[in-house]
């Protein structure tokens, strides 16, 4: 249980990092489509959504953001005030729930340039999925985390009765660079929340001089 508070999350009952072993439980026990397969994986349904939509993705249009941005079809800008509705909306359903799920993780394997990343959801599978893509703190790294360097507000089970504003569909996923939020709405699909943090990424780490990459690597005899 979370012992600390969260800016804007006002629900009781919130589970803070929980290992994999007690998400599997929670996910068998909270919500009945899910199953272990025989690989000992765990199987969830993610609604109507079986992945990404990229479509419905929109950037935060700032000073800031402006230049560096390539503007386009799958790049589509949004107002600051749009967004900030949309926050709205996903604060607001994630508020309404029961318990919530909380993840502090690390983008980035460079201790010099990673994030602190604080990921917010209602599902057992959601937190599984960022305990498994995304670098776990160690015991000592929790305990001087602090404020995260960005927050993730996964309300994809929020499913609008009308499409969502500036977006023309029931499903929106936001960036805020300047902010380092980002916002689901309309979407169970996991992959949304690596797919975002790579795009912060991609759009910090040349600044630096730093060239973001999609991998990992193995080692063995």
């Amino acid at each position: 249980m979370l012992q600390k508070e969260i800016p804007d999350i006002f629900v009781e009952k919130i589970f803070y990092n929980l290992t994999p072993a007690i998400l599997y439980e929670h996910a068998l026990k909270f919500e009945e489509s899910n199953r272990i397969t025989s690989s000992g994986a765990l199987s969830s349904l993610s609604g109507i959504k079986t992945g990404r939509s990229p479509k419905d993705k929109r950037i935060v249009k700032n000073s800031e953001s402006e230049q560096d941005v390539n503007w386009g079809n799958f790049n589509i800008p949004i107002s600051q005030e749009s967004f900030k509705s949309l926050k709205n909306n996903a604060l607001e359903f994630l508020n309404k729930q029961p318990y919530l799920y909380i993840c502090d993780v690390f983008a980035g394997w460079e201790k010099k340039f990673r994030l602190k990343v604080r990921v917010i959801c209602t599902r057992p599978y959601h937190a599984l999925f960022v305990n498994n893509m995304f670098i776990i703190p160690s015991e000592q790294e929790l305990k001087e985390f602090g404020d995260p360097d960005c927050v993730i507000y996964n309300a994809g089970c929020y499913l609008p009765q009308t499409p969502l504003q500036e977006v023309d569909s029931k499903t929106n996923v936001s960036l805020n660079l300047d902010a380092k939020e980002m916002i689901i709405l309309g979407t169970e699909y996991a992959g949304e929340m690596k797919k975002g943090m790579f795009s912060v990424m991609h759009y910090l780490l040349p600044h630096k001089g730093i060239l973001s990459m999609h991998s990992s690597a193995n080692e063995g005899e």
